[in-house]
């Protein structure tokens, strides 16, 4: 009998290892699941994790199906959801986070463990694990799920004027739906924006620095996440400039005259106020306390006067007194209240 060198030996013993457990793995129970192992889904949808499995040919125990949310912590247990065991189901935990899970398949023990979770909220993003056990064979599977909620419908308006030549800009945004949020612009039924502009996708403002006719049109803003879209349409205007000379000129005439009115009220007013009978009397009253008194008169024009008015009765005795000084001066007399000599 021909004998192996020792080295060769030992190679041949480990061959034959590797080959009986390869052949023990493969027909050992093997979950067959393929996908992405996170899963982004809206609020309100519903989702399929997916959980196949085939057994292999040595696997003759009692078929045992787990979900469970991983717990971050990794000292605390994970948390049981829903398990298949003896050929029924059942529900474990707290029913608000159960509400809405069950099996994809009506019966799970034909291969199909996949869970099916119904109108998702933010409560239902964490990880799963699906564990499938036929003694002597054990798989498990995990996959994230995070329900994020869509962008609502965006608002668009328009900072600074529209004027021409002047710097204008566009503003989008969004007050719900879970981050990130991206905005973007676009001119509706051309396309992209141009190029002289600024866009700022994150708070979604649109820059135009110089503004001109160019610029004018439709602008569509639509704001996105991974679970959704909602756009808004704003229209923009390129307004030409005023005259800036006529509006100066047009404000320097109106206010002279502005002033020219005032004056000639004032002047109307003062006017008025020296013709009234007040502003007479006052006149009059100054005059008749301040004139001095004037200086004699002639004889005749003086004796005139003050025959006119002395009373009937004292007619005689007036007489007598110009008669007996006939060649004399006549005395004058000035009467404070009419304001003249008597």
């Amino acid at each position: 009998m021909m004998r192996l060198p020792g080295g060769c030996l030992s190679v041949l013993v480990m061959l034959a290892t590797i080959t009986l457990l390869n052949v023990g793995y493969s027909r050992s129970l093997q979950l067959t699941s393929t996908g992405p192992q996170t899963i982004k889904r809206a609020e309100g949808e519903s989702v399929t994790l997916g959980c196949t499995y085939t057994p292999g040919s040595s696997d003759t125990g009692e078929l045992d199906i787990e979900w469970s949310v991983v717990s971050p912590d990794t000292t605390k247990k994970d948390q049981l959801l829903l398990s298949y065991t003896g050929g029924r189901k059942y529900i474990h935990g707290n029913p608000q986070l159960v509400e809405g899970l069950d099996f994809a398949a009506g019966d799970p023990s034909l291969g199909d463990a996949s869970l099916i979770v119904a109108s998702l909220s933010p409560s239902h993003s964490a990880t799963y694990q699906c564990k499938v056990k036929k003694s002597p064979g054990v798989d498990m599977w995990k996959v994230s799920l995070v329900v994020m909620v869509k962008p609502s419908k965006p608002k668009c308006w328009v900072e600074g004027g529209e004027e021409v030549g002047m710097p204008v800009s566009l503003h989008c945004k969004s007050d719900q739906g879970s981050t990130p949020l991206s905005y973007a612009w676009t001119v509706d039924r051309v396309g992209p924006v141009s190029t002289a502009t600024i866009q700022n996708s994150v708070t979604g403002e649109l820059l135009i620095r110089n503004h001109s006719e160019s610029f004018a049109g439709v602008y569509l803003c639509e704001v996105t996440n991974a679970v959704g879209a909602e756009r808004c349409r704003i229209r923009l205007r390129a307004v030409k400039p005023p005259n800036r000379a006529g509006v100066i000129a047009g404000t320097v005439v109106g206010s002279l005259l502005l002033l020219i009115i005032i004056v000639l009220l004032f002047c109307v007013f003062l006017y008025k106020w020296r013709g009234s009978p007040r502003y007479e009397k006052e006149v009059a009253n100054e005059i008749r306390e301040d004139a001095p008194a004037p200086e004699s008169r002639p004889g005749s024009r003086g004796g005139s006067l003050y025959y006119s008015q002395v009373p009937s009765s004292q007619t005689g005795r007036t007489d007598a007194a110009l008669g007996s000084n006939s060649t004399g001066d006549v005395p004058l007399k000035y009467d404070r209240q009419y304001g003249y000599i008597v």
